[in-house]
């Protein structure tokens, strides 16, 4: 336990000198993940060894960390744009969510065999790395310079797709669990996630719908002071996956539903201060996650899975998705730049740390599963943190001489 609780005092003092800091680390083409990932890195057991996490410490923090961390992020991304604009990407979710995001797991899960692991922990691996991370996502479609370098519908579709996903991605992870983990039959899990996902939506309706009266009933009568109003929509998120995990439902789709319903409930005045907060949560919360993330990375184990494991990344960074989008970009009336930008920012992050450490909640005892999955996770995180900023100045560049 003091471990643990030591472990909580350091996320939280760095994360405090990364926040001081921020408006510097917005100057250079890094992440703010990204530099706390390497910041995790440096001071873990692979160079000064001033840090050392336990496997058992790692799971914990990994789990309820990340559960909490993707709820707030995909609550802010319900908010971030209204709800009655909602229709004008509904064609291009469905498909990212339909098609995209299971042929991503059986591409990502296809990947990982190069290295060896059983078909049933590649099935499990590729529904790990499935959902599009809303906190690195967040990271490219937030912002000023988002908003002046690429079109609302494109950062719309990334929104709402990363929002989403996140726990669509649990029926995906549920079913390779049961081949990893065959005490439960098919039957019985398909039920289970079933039952998850629909009872999770409608706690999700249930709660926002709620939420959204108390707004108008509070600013109606003018009881809502200024300080509850801007925390609001955390302290819904916050309770939401509460309920849902008391229920023993899929929290984070509850929490995005709960948040589009309020957001539809509510006015754009009532909105646009919590959004400010809901960013700002959404950018360093995450952080101390990141630097935990690169103090337990598996170096010896990567070792041994070889040169196959660099195969492996690069697999997956090239065929996970921008193939797909790029096939599917004339029914969802996306321009080809749009669809290129669509395809390559879709990161994996912190929604991957949770299933992957929701899994060995399950029982999963492959140590390979933790091994391939953070990897991919720590890719990512390098990859779409150094091409964010190059990425959104690119595309800007290309559609302009396209419009000319």
């Amino acid at each position: 336990m003091e471990e643990l609780h030591l472990t909580y005092g350091l996320m939280g003092v760095l994360a405090a000198i990364l926040a001081l800091v921020s408006y510097g680390m917005r100057q250079v083409p890094l992440s703010e993940p990204l530099v706390a990932l390497a910041l995790g890195v440096v001071l873990g057991p692979q160079v000064l060894g001033l840090v050392e996490i336990t496997d058992q410490v790692r799971d914990v923090v990994l789990l309820e960390g990340s559960r909490l961390i993707v709820a707030l992020s995909v609550m802010a991304a319900a908010l971030r744009f209204r709800a009655s604009e909602l229709g004008r990407v509904v064609r291009p979710v469905l498909l990212l969510l339909a098609i995209v995001m299971p042929l991503a797991a059986v591409i990502s899960g296809a990947a990982s065999l190069v290295m060896g692991v059983p078909l049933a922990l590649a099935a499990l691996i590729g529904a790990c790395l499935c959902p599009t991370d809303p906190v690195l996502a967040s990271s490219v479609v937030s912002g000023e310079p988002a908003e002046r370098h690429l079109p609302g519908r494109l950062r719309h579709t990334l929104s709402v797709e990363s929002g989403i996903n996140d726990g669509l991605a649990l029926p995906l992870v549920g079913l390779a669990l049961v081949a990893v983990l065959p005490a439960q039959t098919l039957g019985a899990a398909a039920g289970l996630l079933t039952y998850q996902v629909l009872v999770g939506v409608v706690i999700g309706i249930a709660t926002g719908a709620l939420a959204g009266w108390g707004v108008r009933r509070a600013t109606r009568n003018r009881e809502l002071e200024r300080a509850p109003d801007l925390i609001l929509p955390l302290l819904l998120a916050v309770g939401v996956l509460g309920v849902a995990k008391v229920a023993q439902t899929d929290g984070i789709l509850a929490v995005f539903v709960a948040g589009t319903v309020y957001n539809r409930m509510t006015t754009r005045d009532q909105r646009e201060p919590q959004q400010a907060i809901d960013e700002a949560v959404n950018r360093y919360l995450a952080l101390p996650l990141f630097l935990v993330l690169g103090v337990v990375l598996p170096w010896a184990q990567w070792v041994e899975l070889g040169p196959a494991a660099v195969v492996f990344v690069l697999l997956v960074l090239l065929l996970r998705r921008v193939p797909l989008v790029l096939t599917l970009a004339r029914p969802m009336r996306l321009p080809k730049q749009q669809a290129v930008f669509l395809g390559w920012f879709g990161p994996m992050g912190v929604s991957s740390l949770f299933y992957l450490a929701h899994s060995l909640e399950q029982g999963v005892t492959d140590p390979r599963l933790f091994a391939v999955g953070s990897l991919m996770v720590a890719a990512s995180v390098l990859v779409y943190g150094l091409t964010s900023t190059p990425g959104r100045k690119l595309y800007a560049r290309s559609a302009g001489e396209a419009a000319s």
